[in-house]
């Protein structure tokens, strides 16, 4: 699933100036779509690279002539049967709303609904069997009628549940343990939206079950080329990335964030290891440091386990004097070893059981933090066959 964040930016919000405000706060927060009227889609586009949609001015008429700019997606419902502006039919097969969607002119993609009563979750349910998108809007504010429908519709359409605050949407993307696949943020607050953005960052974060491997060698070896990850954002003192020469078991090697007194903090890096070594990314797969250039997407990591994504801004590789260090980890199967090149540098720390430790004061018998899965890999993905690493 891939979440959603939407701002909605139509007539209601105010006047363009208002609008405007909106559609550029959304984009600058990375809001992956804004709602607006139709007779908006050009002036928006006009503004940044965002997902455009739009609700029709009369779900029976296209006038294609007024503009030659068409948004992404079209919604029915407002000013119709799904905001309550035209009376809803007992009988669904009456509704104007749900019959434009069933067309198959693509005259709309998305139906909004305001949930005015339980003949509006119905109504909502009925129009997920034909839109790809499904907003769904409470007056006050409940996740009984989200549950209700996240547990009915499933897979059958993009369900987007309305929210006002940050706090709304983090609920939204949490509820059932399933969540909403995205959601509608009705705020003029920078801070809201981007609170939302943040939820739903969250929300599609994995957490992962670190361990405790303990060091059995370290030993100097001789040159390798080193490779530095130098992100386009800052880590603080808890985080680093997962590395190592065996892709079943990664290190934790922490950002370059403490102070010392040969060189300054670098918190936008992680000196990672030689060119040959895997490095994890945010799909859960693995790279070659090699590989990486500017661009490329790496997983950051904390000692807790939780993870977010970073941008490659540069990678350095440069000639450096090594360590190799060598631990083994329990497994069901019993024990297992596993291995990597790191620079032999003061400035290079890894997680210990005692906390962060530089390289250069690692002992056998030190518990290295350590990320483990017993698979192989083929081209970074998990496949199942047998492969032996040494």
């Amino acid at each position: 699933m891939t979440r959603t964040v939407w701002v909605k930016a139509d007539g209601d919000v105010g006047d363009w100036k208002a609008r405007k405000r909106r559609v550029t706060t959304a984009i600058e927060a990375g809001a992956d779509w804004v709602l607006v009227d139709e007779d908006d889609v050009g002036r928006v586009r006009e503004l940044g690279d965002v997902n455009v949609a739009a609700f029709r001015s009369d779900a029976d008429v296209i006038d294609d002539a007024e503009t030659d700019v068409e948004a992404d997606a079209y919604f029915v419902g407002k000013g119709g049967e799904g905001d309550g502006t035209i009376s809803m039919p007992e009988d669904f097969s009456g509704s104007a709303d749900l019959t434009t969607l069933r067309r198959r002119d693509d005259r709309a993609q998305g139906a909004y609904v305001r949930v005015l009563g339980t003949e509006y979750e119905r109504f909502a349910e009925a129009a997920a069997e034909d839109a790809d998108f499904t907003v769904v809007v409470g007056e006050d504010w409940s996740i009984i009628p989200l549950e209700n429908l996240i547990a009915r519709v499933g897979e059958e359409t993009h369900l987007v549940a309305g929210a006002t605050t940050a706090a709304e949407a983090r609920t939204a993307f949490e509820t059932l343990e399933i969540g909403a696949d995205g959601v509608l943020l009705d705020s003029d607050s920078p801070d809201e939206i981007r609170g939302a953005v943040e939820a739903r960052d969250a929300a599609d974060r994995e957490t992962l079950d670190l361990r405790r491997a303990e060091v059995t060698e370290i030993e100097q070896t001789g040159m390798a080329d080193r490779v530095c990850i130098d992100t386009g954002s800052l880590m603080d003192d808890s985080e680093g990335m997962l590395v190592g020469s065996m892709s079943r078991g990664l290190f934790f090697v922490h950002a370059e964030t403490a102070e010392s007194p040969y060189v300054e903090s670098r918190p936008f890096r992680v000196n990672a290891g030689a060119v040959h070594a895997y490095v994890r990314n945010p799909e859960g797969g693995t790279n070659y440091l090699a590989e990486l250039s500017s661009g490329d997407e790496v997983q950051v990591v904390d000692t807790d386990g939780h993870t977010r994504e970073a941008v490659v801004g540069r990678v350095k590789i440069e000639k450096r004097p090594m360590f190799r260090i060598q631990a083994e980890i329990e497994t069901d199967d019993g024990t297992d070893r596993i291995e990597t090149l790191i620079q032999n540098a003061e400035t290079v720390k890894i997680a210990t059981s005692e906390g962060r430790k530089a390289v250069t004061d690692v002992e056998p018998g030190d518990e290295a933090l350590v990320f483990y899965e017993d698979v192989a890999r083929h081209f970074g993905e998990a496949v199942e066959e047998s492969i032996i690493e040494k």
